[in-house]
């Protein structure tokens, strides 16, 4: 069995047609999933999907690009109230996320404080439920680090599409984080996190698609299907010299462990 702990299934691109999706992944023995929301519309959409299919789970949160949106506790109406208030509507919401920092689009200072603070307010409302956090975390890894150490998260959580050395990815994995291996890892130029997979104990291996983002070779440039996750884990399993079902078995432990989903 396979774990996708980070799908967009809300995404339209693959919404219109889940049914579908759905049985054509759990053929290639894809079972479980955790979808993701980036901002409130998201998350609520996230929820009825979690609702509606048995083994679909989600996750909550305001990813930090969307930060013109996001009201701070400071502010009237704040944004985290609403997603508390959608924390107990569904006993499927495994985790907050996608939350983190982003400065790839937007460099300025304002909004690199503001991404911080969306970031530990967030932090804040995982730790109050218990919940791990899903982490997007672009061109900011010692940032997110920095917050990640100086803001313990109680159940600590995944590094979505990691994509540090080898030497962060050991750091997280001291704080207790899962790191998250998708398509990009079947990419021919991408040493670093081919280095990563190779360099990290086993225990802290799970996977995801982002679908419908990232699609892996041999689908690189189509929209990315749930199905796909299947290449990204025979990809790995070959590359680490392990036997895939046995490799399946692991990475499906560790996501079942992470998300506190019963296996």
């Amino acid at each position: 069995m396979i774990f996708d702990t980070h799908i967009h299934l809300n995404d339209k691109k693959l919404f219109d047609n889940l049914d579908s999706l759905l049985q054509s992944a759990k053929e290639k023995g894809v079972t479980h999933f955790l979808c993701v929301g980036w901002d409130l519309e998201s998350s609520k959409l996230a929820i009825k999907i979690a609702e509606k299919y048995e083994n679909v789970y989600c996750a909550i949160g305001v990813i930090p690009t969307e930060h013109k949106q996001y009201r701070l506790k400071n502010e009237s109406n704040p944004t985290i109230k609403e997603l508390e208030d959608l924390i107990s509507t569904s006993k499927k919401i495994k985790a907050i996320g996608e939350i983190g920092l982003d400065y790839y689009w937007e460099k300025e200072d304002n909004i690199k404080a503001k991404q911080k603070e969306m970031f530990i307010e967030q932090i804040e409302l995982a730790n109050k439920y218990n919940l791990p956090i899903s982490i997007h975390c672009r061109n900011a890894i010692q940032n997110t680090y920095d917050i990640l150490k100086a803001h313990a998260v109680n159940q600590t959580g995944i590094m979505h599409c990691f994509s540090g050395s080898v030497e962060m990815a050991k750091e997280f994995i001291k704080l207790g984080y899962m790191i998250a291996f998708g398509g990009v890892l079947t990419f021919k130029n991408a040493v670093e996190i081919k280095d990563v997979i190779h360099s990290i104990p086993q225990e802290f291996i799970v996977f995801e698609t982002d679908a419908p983002y990232l699609a892996p070779v041999p689908f690189r440039g189509n929209i990315n299907l749930p199905e796909y996750i299947y290449e990204t884990v025979k990809y790995a399993s070959e590359s680490l010299n392990l036997n895939f079902g046995e490799f399946q078995k692991i990475s499906f432990h560790n996501s079942c462990k992470i998300l506190h989903v019963k296996e």
